[in-house]
């Protein structure tokens, strides 16, 4: 498996957005409390949040390429299939079939209803909400639209109730809130 240093390296090559880069370490961070909590490889599966978006400036925009092209550059550059499948999954581009694929579904849009619940609080800090606040948000439809609330729902599939979702995730998060700016 590459390390993170070097797979950091190849983010930054190709992704110049620093908020993109930001939800890509959200995700790592998710996915690792995850693996934690499921007592799976937690390298294996933060290399698939760190990757996750990896074609996202060249290819965000189009949905029938975004995840297609980040999973073909992972396998080139020797990324193990799991992530490779688990890259073609968040993107929609196959049915999550197993426990990492449904989760680095679900965590993507996770994050960024964290992200946005944190933005909104006067503090504009990770540390100032707590799960109850997020799911106050997860309830108001309008509220971070594009956070899809049915893929964050797919938790379920992997034996967690929202609520110990969003848990993981907020703490996850928390731990990298400075990485985050958060």
């Amino acid at each position: 498996m590459k390390s993170r240093e070097e797979s950091l390296e190849i983010l930054r090559s190709k992704v110049k957005t620093k908020n993109l880069l930001k939800h890509m370490l959200a995700v790592e961070a998710i996915m690792r409390g995850l693996a934690r909590r499921f007592n799976e490889d937690e390298n294996l599966w933060g290399m698939s949040g760190l990757m996750h978006d990896i074609d996202i400036d060249e290819y965000g925009k189009d949905p029938s390429q975004h995840g297609k092209v980040g999973a073909q550059w992972l396998k080139d550059l020797g990324y193990e299939e799991s992530i490779v499948n688990a890259v073609l999954a968040h993107a929609g581009h196959k049915k999550p079939e197993n426990r990492l694929e449904t989760a680095l579904f679900a965590s993507d849009p996770l994050s960024g209803l964290i992200i946005s619940a944190a933005l909104i609080h006067p503090t504009k800090r990770l540390a100032s909400i707590d799960t109850t606040f997020v799911l106050n948000r997860f309830s108001e439809k309008r509220f971070a639209a594009g956070a899809r609330r049915d893929d964050i729902k797919k938790c379920e599939e992997i034996g967690l109730s929202l609520e110990e979702f969003v848990t993981i995730a907020l703490d996850s998060m928390k731990g990298i809130s400075d990485e985050l700016g958060l």
